[in-house]
């Protein structure tokens, strides 16, 4: 599974992203329609919850925690992956100005792929005038829903130079132990290795509009895919952090990708429309997919703590 809107969604590029933001707390959530004429829908939800935490004896460093649920479905048989996995991260700040952040982190998950059996047709229930479901299907499965377990890695950076240039980069090493998906008892199937790099870029150009630019590439088996993405943020309030965004990805040879965003304070949220430009577009009548996604972070207010003074004496 993948998204267009692949920053509403860090924690399935790469579990260093866990806690790898300002405040304490940050939730969301990313749906994705894709293909609504095939004419099976196929649709992607995911959602996360995190916290960033600092313990007593930590003198600058962090450390991240989290939770994400993956939910897919596809096709005829409502072919479906679900995936629940808990995060850690360490993150170290390589300068006291909180200039430069490295983190390094890892996940474990489990995971469940199945399908809908009942759903399944044979050509052995074709008699010859018309498909007869109680006839057998002569095909044989030892079960039709699977269980594993999935290990991933993750480090990340971000460097801001003179409170202007913002980069951050993210590597995700995902699946690390290949497990098998199987219907039938062996071991023939497997999980390729992914592999994933993660860019981004943002710069004003002037007091009102930032440039954001990102990338995303996959490798996973002998397959890549890469997604440039460029938006411009219009600043509405600066001091309150209110901004429209607009902007254009390209998924290489694929599709062509609109996205438009908001956001305000601590709340990040977008949406996007996909152009198929593939050869699939004789299915798909050049119909993509549709995505939203929402993110929060909360921060907690600084109790109160009073002034101690010296009451003086008077003789």
């Amino acid at each position: 599974m993948h998204f267009s809107q692949f920053d509403g969604s860090l924690l399935n590029l790469s579990p260093a992203f866990t806690g790898f933001f300002n405040g304490d707390y940050r939730a969301g959530a990313i749906y994705r329609s894709q293909w609504q004429s095939v004419p099976v829908p196929y649709s992607t939800f995911s959602m996360a919850g995190e916290a960033r935490l600092k313990p007593k004896s930590f003198v600058k460093d962090m450390i991240g925690v989290g939770l994400t649920f993956n939910s897919d479905r596809a096709g005829d048989l409502r072919y479906g992956t679900t995936q629940l996995y808990a995060s850690g991260n360490y993150i170290f700040l390589g300068k006291a100005d909180s200039s430069l952040l490295i983190s390094a982190g890892m996940n474990i998950g489990w995971c469940q792929v199945g399908f809908d059996y009942d759903r399944a047709t044979f050509d052995n229930q074709f008699d010859g005038l018309q498909y007869n479901k109680t006839t057998s299907p002569n095909e044989k499965f030892d079960w039709t829903k699977y269980n594993y377990a999935d290990l991933n890695f993750g480090f990340g950076a971000q460097y801001i130079l003179n409170k202007k240039h913002k980069f951050m980069y993210g590597l995700g090493l995902h699946h690390i132990t290949s497990p098998a998906i199987t219907y039938q008892g062996n071991t023939l199937s497997r999980l390729d290795f992914k592999l994933t790099n993660y860019l981004s870029y943002a710069t004003p150009i002037n007091t009102k509009i930032d440039i954001v630019a990102e990338a995303l590439i996959n490798k996973q088996g002998k397959y890549y895919e890469i997604i440039p993405h460029t938006s411009l943020k219009y600043y509405l309030n600066k001091d309150l952090n209110q901004a429209v965004l607009g902007g254009l990805c390209l998924r290489a040879r694929d599709a062509v990708i609109f996205r438009m965003g908001y956001h305000f304070k601590t709340m990040q949220s977008g949406i996007s429309y996909d152009i198929t430009t593939s050869k699939f577009t004789a299915a798909t009548n050049r119909r993509g997919a549709f995505e939203i996604f929402i993110n929060y972070i909360f921060k907690n207010k600084p109790g109160y703590i009073s002034k101690k003074r010296i009451c003086p004496v008077f003789m």
